[in-house]
């Protein structure tokens, strides 16, 4: 798989193991060691840190890595048990879910077996901070990885701004307010909307912009 551009947002990530095991140093952090490995790989400068599954231990570890990460990543904590709260947690500390990308992540994970469907893995936003769930298995944990390296760097570039639909004090939109065709695509300031083309309407096929 070809690798992603490289953004032009600050590449630091935040690794962020939750397991009593690991936190009471019996069982090594591996998931956490192959996540970041894997993000390294991205050339990301990676952080790591484990706590044990406890939601406000965990929410507060996200709050703190959310202000100084563009990218935070857990690992473990999203299966059934009680003691699963790593989505509770992230949910409990996100602006507003990406849902499309937890949806990836576990369409990833079923190709491999069923049971990634029990996953509540959870992919949100914190003020510009992407924030991504992923399983504690070591194998499951970089599926999900993979299945959202695609759309990375522009997830991230996009949350790192500007944003067209936030403008700062005192700036202007387009004089006319109309759509003239300059600085069009996938300019920083565009909605993500613009860059995707979404809701736009394409003329009848065969007719021009001269008809």
């Amino acid at each position: 798989m070809s690798e992603p551009a490289r953004g032009r947002f600050r590449r630091t990530a935040f690794v962020l193991t939750t397991s009593d095991r690991s936190a009471a140093g019996t069982r090594e952090d591996a998931s956490g060691a192959g996540v970041a490995e894997r993000l390294e790989a991205l050339a990301f400068t990676v952080e790591r840190s484990i706590v044990a599954d406890d939601q406000a231990a965990i929410e507060g570890a996200l709050k703190e890595a959310a202000d100084r990460h563009p990218l935070v990543v857990t690992t473990g904590g999203t299966g059934l048990t009680p003691r699963d709260v790593t989505p509770q947690a992230t949910l409990a500390v996100v602006d507003y879910e990406v849902p499309g990308l937890a949806e990836a992540m576990r369409a990833e994970g079923r190709e491999q077996t069923p049971f990634a469907s029990l996953s509540r893995a959870v992919v949100g936003v914190r003020g510009r901070t992407l924030i991504v769930n992923v399983p504690g298995s070591p194998k499951g944990a970089l599926e999900s990885i993979e299945a959202i390296v695609p759309v990375l760097d522009h997830a991230l570039e996009t949350l790192a701004g500007p944003f067209e639909h936030g403008l700062e004090a005192g700036a202007a939109p387009d004089d006319d307010g109309g759509d003239d065709g300059g600085g069009g695509g996938d300019a920083p300031g565009d909605s993500t909307e613009d860059q995707h083309e979404f809701g736009r309407e394409l003329p009848p096929v065969g007719t021009g912009d001269g008809d």
